[in-house]
């Protein structure tokens, strides 16, 4: 009986190579790399605070229409913190002066928010005691807006941010000085909005300090008088 021989089946490897799939890729990167145009995002950029502060020694040479003195003030809970959403702001012109204190009282008091939601209080009065920076650096908002700078977008915010700067020190027009003052219950939030809004309002002159008697005796008094209300 002859042998029979059983038929084997030829295997074959099945293999994709992709190595022309990547050169394809790697080809179709460098086109689009080539072809895609880079577009700045047109943001402005925030002018920082100036380094320009009022030392101790030259707070008795500011004019009193120029002075303008912030308290921030707040509320604790029953574990002695403060209340971020509670904080109260008093503002007073000028220098404080202690003989009057049982008369008029120049003190006010504010809340860091207001009836026009898009503009807090506090950047209502700060606007109109620094009105011609303000009005100085919107010309230049809308210089730099329009490209008349220059036509190229980082000289243009360059050359904006050197003007900008000049506007906010130009001492041939009014600008306040601006002593900002924390009570104790002040919270550390509050302080930063009010030092944002310095910034924000274009001042370039102020400067943080402890609050005094006379500063407390105002508030006692203010605060007496509302209760009495």
């Amino acid at each position: 009986m002859a042998n029979k021989t059983k038929s084997r089946q030829k295997k074959f490897d099945t293999r994709i190579d992709f190595t022309p799939m990547v050169d394809m890729n790697m080809l179709l990167i460098t086109f689009f790399m080539l072809c895609t145009t880079m577009i700045k995002s047109q943001t402005l950029s925030i002018a920082l605070p100036t380094n320009e502060k009022v030392e101790k020694q030259d707070q008795n040479k500011v004019k009193q229409s120029e002075a303008v003195t912030i308290i921030i003030d707040g509320k604790l809970d029953d574990k002695g913190l403060s209340k971020p959403d509670e904080g109260l702001l008093y503002y007073y012109d000028g220098m404080p002066e202690p003989e009057k204190l049982p008369g008029e009282n120049k003190m006010k008091q504010i809340s860091f928010s207001s009836a026009d939601e898009t503009m807090p209080a506090i950047r209502q009065i700060l606007r109109e005691r620094n009105e011609d920076v303000v009005k100085n650096v919107e010309e230049l908002k809308k210089k730099w807006k329009a490209h008349e700078f220059n036509k190229d977008d980082a000289l243009n915010d360059s050359i904006f941010n050197a003007e900008r700067k000049k506007a906010r020190n130009d001492s041939t027009v009014k600008r306040p000085v601006v002593i900002i003052k924390a009570t104790p219950n002040a919270s550390y939030a509050h302080v930063v909005s009010v030092l944002d809004e310095m910034s924000i309002n274009d001042i370039s002159r102020y400067q943080i300090d402890r609050i005094n008697e006379v500063d407390s005796a105002m508030m006692i008094l203010l605060q007496g008088e509302a209760l009495k209300k």
